[in-house]
């Protein structure tokens, strides 16, 4: 089918075949004619609509993901475009993928026993990408918004620990290497990249806050001993950042000090014994100082959770036990919004109040480090009884610190030796070590 057509240009032609039937080719013919009447119609780029899926993703993945995905998100679509998409019809012309073609491959991907989040992820990359080949006029519609496959709900997010459940938590990750992580997470609802960003030159031991302005890389090379430059961290707060400082509460202090004497001790061992210790200033690091890698940590936490017998829990959603139990705790939903970098939408979305916060008046934008204090306090005494109160249960007369040692001496053993109520030991030996230098 030809048909010819003036423009401000000049004479042009519109051609199209490969119809069913004459009806079908006579039926398009005479919507084309009536849009190509239209001044401000233009049609479709036949030249473009010849490149096939592969050709036009490659580019498209690129110009959208910069401009408009995080660097994992970008990452997830590269991956789902190489191992499903290009597979499926990534050699076809961009023009000639059917609907039929996408409800192939998603029934296709149901049967190699693929998560639905899986599946619908595919589904979304391909309705973005073909809606994107649309309106530049490389396609004349976008073949997933014709699909018949119906998708459900998304698997159910696990449901956030209570306060009794991170109190399980902190218990058996007490003096291991799991130990800050959860702490930081769990208790300050901060993101994994956040934890394992967070350098001792942003913790203020002395004024008690610390700050979270930057966060590990995503995806570092492996291997990588040495981190030279942090990503910003993202988040809308209320000055457009995820960035923000957090008191260190009197609760939380004793994990700050025992991780920086552990990595003090580490780094003494390693330069000792003629090893190495990349001084990369990390909270979070190897035995070596070097960063861990997030992928890695995630998998790890999952498998120590089943192993635990607790409830299945992501890393990540330690995130929303902390945000859940701070919320339930105060009601003031604005503050938890501000530790956790969270815009107040995004704060109403995380927490399933409302997300029609945009209303709020600007007296609530300048949260202070008391409102914040006042909050993690709340939290974190709820975590940590009053060590008063268990005395009293124990008939002990003196406040003693609990008996948690650093890796280098195990604890078990560390009991036999000065008993769990041995404070005058345990604090002349930290006297001792004199590890209160400035960070």
């Amino acid at each position: 089918m030809n048909i010819k057509y003036k423009t401000e240009d000049g004479w042009k032609q519109y051609s199209k075949k490969g119809f069913q039937n004459k009806k079908e080719a006579q039926q398009h013919e005479a919507e084309m004619k009536t849009k190509l009447a239209q001044p401000s119609f233009v049609p479709v780029t036949a030249q473009e609509g010849k490149r096939t899926v592969k050709e036009y993703l490659d580019v498209w993945v690129e110009q959208h993901g910069k401009a408009n995905l995080r660097p994992s998100t970008l990452a997830s679509y590269k991956c789902h475009i190489a191992n499903h998409i290009v597979p499926a019809f990534g050699s076809i012309q961009l023009r000639a993928v059917t609907p039929a073609m996408l409800d192939a491959l998603f029934q296709k991907m149901y049967g190699k026993g693929l998560a639905q989040n899986t599946v619908r992820n595919v589904q979304r990359i391909l309705s973005v990408s073909f809606e994107a080949a649309r309106k530049y006029r490389y396609i004349e519609q976008n073949p997933a918004h014709d699909i018949l496959t119906k998708f459900g709900q998304s698997g159910k997010t696990p449901e956030p620990y209570t306060v009794q459940q991170v109190q399980q938590l902190m218990g058996h990750v007490s003096g291991t290497e799991w130990e800050m992580p959860v702490i930081l997470a769990g208790l300050y609802g901060m993101r994994l990249s956040e934890i394992l960003g967070l350098r001792w030159d942003n913790v203020d031991m002395e004024n008690g806050v610390f700050r979270v302005v930057e966060q590990l890389p995503f995806r570092l090379p492996p291997g990588t001993k040495e981190v030279t430059d942090m990503a910003p961290v993202k988040g809308k707060g209320a000055d457009n950042s995820g960035e923000r400082t957090l008191p260190i509460t009197d609760e939380t202090r004793p994990f700050f000090k025992r991780q920086l004497e552990k990595q003090d001790w580490q780094r003494t061992l390693a330069v000792s014994s003629g090893g190495e210790y990349y001084d990369n200033r990390l909270v979070v690091a190897k035995s070596n100082g070097a960063p861990l890698r997030r992928d890695r940590l995630s998998s790890d936490f999952g498998q120590m959770i089943r192993r635990l017998g607790l409830p299945h829990l992501r890393f990540h959603d330690l995130r929303h036990s902390a945000a859940t139990n701070m919320h339930q705790m105060t009601g003031d939903f604005y503050t938890v919004g501000m530790i956790l970098g969270h815009s107040l939408k995004g704060t109403g979305i995380h927490l399933g109040i409302s997300n029609n916060m945009d209303a709020m008046t600007a007296r609530y934008v300048d949260v202070r480090l008391e409102r914040k204090q006042a909050v993690l306090d709340a939290y974190h005494k709820a975590l940590h009884p009053r060590r008063q109160e268990a005395q009293k249960a124990t008939g002990a007369d003196k406040q003693t610190e609990p008996c948690v040692e650093k890796q280098t001496e195990p604890c078990a053993d560390k009991q036999k030796e000065l008993g769990c109520n041995a404070p005058e030991a345990i604090q002349k030996r930290a006297k001792e070590k004199k590890h209160d230098r400035e960070l």
